[in-house]
């Protein structure tokens, strides 16, 4: 029958649709399914009999609404259903083709239906110009995939990678923030983030009541930004994957995790990922382990007491976004992009990132070689000295203070030290004093609250100059790795020394 025929007569494409409908056999009274996140089987009883279920993925229900459809179209889509749950395919996949089937009018899919091989490129030609969402062409494509099953309407095996080849789904660019570098936080946002980390560990060295709530944030943001790690492997990392080792040499703690890969192409193995959370703030994940082992949560439980990947990415993006003040940015995916942008302008080869951030494959990291700043701009952005990496909110400090009250202040509230053998002294006070202070002098205090800069703008531009001449040699000596803890903390205080300056410059000093 000519495709064009079914697909303009009601009659016609309700006919077909039928024929469909007994050619199929009966969808199993129970299906059964399994969601990898709470690693539990759901199942899905009388199938045929419903119109709307629930439906796991990676822990949390979602609605499969088969209302919106005729009948005919219904019962075919659930018989798509049955057949994906016996594939290979994640069920946050399955679910978002399906979600979208409705979009597909009758008359389109009896035109998929009858059109074969033969004739399947002009009608699919046709279904292209409707501009559906993608997913709705994916569902369409899974349609075919179920006639090629059950050897119907001249399909068979032997054109299964006809359909993956010929048939082209809408170009979808998912790297576009990347390439428009909207996706990344700038210097001064991470700064942001790393100093609330900074600031979590002094609380819990301080004996400051810290919850278990707002710590399983910071450890999730954390695994996010330093790790570039997605939620679904955040969530499901379990208390006994969390192991913490003690140096009885340097007394210092130790903390690895053990990550596994998601959302592969090719190998579907749980690959496992170690990581080593970087010292300084190791004790947020030993403070929240300790309290999870206290409260009687044993090893196979959820480190982070997470029900579902969805909320792990909203807790991130909240804690994230409430940090830098923005809604525009700080998501999962979006700490997850400049992690893995940080790591190639450092110099890492393709191996190194998909190793870093799960890759089964090399060639899926190229958009972020791509999208690299050029070496003369990473040493801007060390020097403060491009404006695309300038103060986007202000540094916060306590107060401005005079040379005099500077010198009324005790020894020990004098900020003073000698950064990578620069002598440097009288360009503030602290609050709480040098010797209370776990950081180090000069490089952590411009952007600490507790920091209150002497009202001399001349001195903090000394500062600045110098500070840019330790960079300069840095990058002399090849030493110019933004993965080196130094040369982060050069780059940081220089944004955090130029964002005092510009309160001067603003009439703010």
């Amino acid at each position: 029958m000519n495709h064009l025929l079914v697909g303009d007569n009601a009659d016609f494409a309700r006919n077909a649709l039928l024929r469909l409908c007994r050619a199929l056999p009966s969808i199993p009274s129970v299906l059964r399914y399994h969601d990898e996140f709470t690693d539990s089987v759901h199942s899905i009883r009388n199938l045929e009999t419903l119109d709307t279920f629930d439906f796991f993925v990676n822990g949390a229900p979602r609605t499969l609404d088969f209302s919106k459809m005729t009948q005919e179209c219904s019962l075919i889509f659930k018989h798509v259903l049955a057949y994906l749950l016996t594939q290979d395919l994640a069920t946050a996949t399955i679910y978002s083709s399906l979600f979208y089937a409705y979009q597909l009018h009758s008359k389109d899919v009896a035109a998929v239906v009858e059109a074969g091989p033969t004739g399947i490129g002009i009608v699919w030609k046709e279904l292209r110009g409707k501009d559906l969402q993608v997913k709705a062409y994916v569902a369409a494509k899974y349609l075919l995939q179920l006639l090629c099953v059950y050897r119907l309407n001249g399909w068979s095996n032997d054109h299964r990678h006809f359909l993956t080849t010929t048939l082209p789904l809408p170009f979808v660019d998912k790297y576009a923030a990347v390439r428009s570098g909207d996706a990344f936080l700038s210097a001064d946002e991470e700064a942001l983030i790393v100093r609330y980390f900074d600031f979590t560990v002094a609380m819990l060295e301080n004996e400051d009541n810290v919850s278990i709530a707002d710590l399983t944030d910071t450890g999730m943001l954390l695994c996010s930004y330093q790790f570039a790690m997605r939620p679904i492997q955040i969530g499901m990392l379990d208390v006994r994957h969390v192991r913490i080792w003690n140096d009885d040499l340097s007394g210092m703690a130790t903390v690895h995790l053990t990550f596994h890969m998601a959302k592969q192409r090719a190998n579907k193995s749980r690959v496992a990922l170690t990581r080593r959370v970087k010292q300084e703030w190791a004790p947020i994940f030993i403070r929240l382990h300790a309290l999870l082992l206290k409260n009687g949560i044993d090893g196979d439980a959820k480190f982070f007491q997470t029900k579902s990947s969805s909320e792990v990415g909203i807790r991130i993006s909240s804690l994230a976004r409430r940090l830098l003040g923005t809604d525009d940015i700080g998501s999962a995916t979006d700490l997850r992009h400049t992690a893995a942008q940080r790591l190639v302008d450092a110099g890492a080869n393709h191996e190194e990132l998909a190793e870093f951030m799960g890759h089964a494959q090399t060639d899926t990291g190229l958009v972020y070689y791509a999208t690299s700043a050029s070496h003369a701009e990473r040493v801007n952005k060390a020097l403060g000295a491009s404006e695309i990496y300038r103060r986007v909110a202000k540094i916060a400090h306590d107060r401005f203070i005079s040379p005099e009250e500077l010198a009324k202040l005790k020894d020990e509230q004098q900020v003073a030290a000698v950064p990578h053998g620069i002598p440097i002294a009288g360009i503030g006070g602290c609050q709480s004093g040098q010797p209370a202070c776990p950081y180090n002098p000069i490089t952590s205090c411009y952007g600490c609250h507790k920091f209150m800069p002497v009202s001399d703008k001349a001195l903090h531009a000394k500062v600045l100059t110098d500070m840019r001449e330790i960079v300069l040699f840095f990058e002399g000596s090849s030493r110019s790795d933004v993965k080196s803890p130094a040369y982060m903390q050069l780059q940081r205080t220089i944004a955090e020394i130029q964002s005092v300056i510009d309160e001067f410059e603003e009439g703010n000093g």
